[in-house]
């Protein structure tokens, strides 16, 4: 019998955007990207696998409700993880025939814009290849499942290169510096909605890539540039260019989807007053201390240094009043009382209570870890030990 592999896989948050494929089936992008890979203590995807020989089919469940195993994307990133066994001889012959059963399950909303599909894939696979012991790198089966899954495959810092050969052999993520490289990089997610975004993210992507001019403008001329630029920050801890080009990219992006024709949107009214206060804040210093970026979706993830979260924090709950007792999560945080000559110089005035429903406070973390502890989704029989029934 096999054993059962969990592990757990972080969400990574892009400040160089991928958006566009040259290639639907391969998933492979129309440009380079860079992401940072945020804490698994916070938020992941946690993934259990087994194979079996007495496994009559493969079977997977999501977030505790079975799910059909036709799905291309799932079907493509299993048999290239047995393609490549067979290739290491990882693993016996007959292992490779067994039926699969995958259980996985995100602690934090699922298709809302919070890179859940990234953080799902990048630890299904991970856990496949401890299952069929495989050691070379995965990055390229991951992006077969979610192209932004390949970032998560890493800690740290991470960039996906676009490649150029057709067959995608050379698109794959390398890391730019690991997560004890800049420690004080911390990061606050501000969940405006949990609901399934409208546009989705493939969706977008193939309109865009049709109709959009200003696509292809940012894939060739833009980008490129940004990439080397912002990895050169990265590598220099240079917080004020990492700042500058994370919000640019995010701003191109967006205006990216509303050249698109039909045109579309991912940001709400609320989105954009998060834009205007992180402006106002960053003038009020003369200086970028916060830099926010958006993903297909209404949330925002702010990057900023550890010293400056208790006081953005405190502006945050003073423009976004919440009834909620546990509106800051994650990463525990001494708020300190808002400063009243901050407030005299905020150009924006208080919200409507809850827009904001949450804030997830977290920090650059490592990639996809094995969990050693027993904790697993399947039980002894490869069922999954939560079920919910609808």
């Amino acid at each position: 019998m096999s054993e059962i592999i969990t592990v757990v896989a972080p969400v990574n948050i892009a400040v160089i955007k991928y958006w566009g494929k040259r290639d639907e089936e391969l998933i492979l992008p129309t440009n380079d990207s860079v992401s940072a890979t945020l804490d698994t203590g916070v938020m992941c995807a946690k993934t259990s696998v087994t194979a079996r020989p007495d496994f009559s089919e493969d079977k997977i469940w999501l977030n505790g409700i079975k799910e059909s195993f036709s799905n291309k994307r799932l079907q493509n990133c299993l048999r290239e993880i047995k393609i490549r066994a067979a290739q290491e001889k990882s693993v016996g012959e007959e292992f490779l025939y067994w039926k699969v059963h995958i259980c996985s399950e995100n602690n934090f909303p699922t298709a809302a814009g919070l890179a859940s599909s990234a953080a799902g894939y990048a630890c299904l696979v991970s856990a496949l290849a401890k299952l069929y012991k495989l050691k070379s790198d995965v990055s390229s089966i991951a992006r077969l499942g979610s192209g932004s899954a390949c970032r998560s495959v890493y800690g740290g810092f991470v960039r996906w290169h676009a490649g150029v050969k057709p067959d995608g052999s050379d698109s794959v993520a390398t890391q730019v510096a690991d997560n004890s490289h800049w420690p004080e990089m911390h990061a606050l997610i501000l969940v405006v909605g949990e609901s399934k975004k409208k546009m989705s993210s493939t969706k977008g992507m193939n309109i865009t890539k049709e109709t959009s001019d200003l696509l292809k403008y940012r894939a060739e001329q833009v980008v490129p540039q940004r990439t080397e630029e912002i990895c050169k920050a990265i590598k220099e801890k240079h917080f004020a260019k990492f700042a500058e080009i994370t919000m640019k990219d995010s701003n191109q992006f967006h205006a990216v989807c509303m050249d698109s024709y039909p045109p579309f949107v991912y940001l709400t009214s609320v989105s954009y007053t998060i834009i205007d206060l992180i402006h106002n804040y960053n003038d009020l210093y003369r200086e970028i201390k916060v830099a926010y970026t958006f993903d297909a979706g209404p949330n925002a993830c702010l990057y900023l240094l550890k010293k400056d979260v208790p006081e953005l924090l405190s502006v945050i709950n003073h423009i976004f009043p919440s009834s909620s007792t546990a509106f800051v999560r994650g990463i525990e945080t001494n708020v300190k009382p808002i400063n009243a000559d901050i407030v005299s110089k905020l150009t924006i005035e208080p919200q409507a209570k809850d827009l904001i429903k949450y804030v997830i406070h977290t920090k650059v973390g490592e990639g996809p870890t094995e969990v050693t502890d027993g904790s697993h989704l399947l039980n002894d029989n490869g069922s999954p030990k939560c079920l919910n029934i609808i």
